[in-house]
């Protein structure tokens, strides 16, 4: 039975005087995929989709590159619209993380809502599967939006409990009745 891979992009290089959304992988980020691009979890895997960010984009091409797939993006696997404050440092980033997950319907200082981010990523993920011809679909995205899309699918309400300890982990679901088998796992 065909699986969907939801992956999170590993550890970045953290800028704040770049854009959020051009941050490439860290050195560590890099070996954290480049490691997990030749696992089992990965060996039935016929197509990968990335977001559009520059880290999603960086590991799904290291993803592909064990079986010369191509990546493809697309714009609603992004991370929910934080554009509004921009780079936050670490523990006001941690405070507004919590209040994005702990007021799902409310927005934090203009960010996207938890549930609007909810709603576009099931709705992204539901317009690849229905493009997909056989095999297993790898999807590399991001924190956030792989925990609401972890919570719609496991009917569970929307809580940052659910959310990734750290970057760079995957969960995987039955590709024909999208539950996921279990929570987050490390990439290595």
């Amino acid at each position: 039975m065909p699986n969907l891979t939801i992956i999170t992009h590993p550890e970045v290089s953290i800028d704040p005087a770049i854009q959020i959304t051009d941050w490439g992988l860290s050195v560590t980020g890099r070996k954290r995929a480049t490691e997990f691009a030749s696992c089992e979890a990965l060996s039935n895997v016929t197509q990968i989709w990335t977001s559009n960010e520059r880290k999603a984009r960086e590991t799904g091409e290291i993803l592909a590159a064990p079986q010369t797939l191509p990546v493809n993006c697309h714009l609603g696997l992004g991370e929910n619209d934080r554009s509004a404050t921009g780079y936050l440092p670490r523990d006001d980033f941690e405070a507004a993380a919590d209040a994005f997950f702990a007021q799902p319907e409310v927005s934090y200082s203009g960010w996207e809502t938890a549930v609007e981010a909810q709603k576009r990523i099931h709705r992204t993920i539901t317009e690849i599967i229905q493009m997909h011809d056989a095999g297993d679909i790898a999807i590399v995205t991001h924190g956030a939006v792989g925990t609401l899309l972890w919570c719609a699918l496991s009917d569970c309400s929307i809580d940052r409990k659910h959310d990734q300890p750290s970057q760079g982990h995957f969960w995987q679901a039955d590709l024909l009745t999208l539950k996921p088998y279990s929570g987050w796992v490390s990439l290595a």
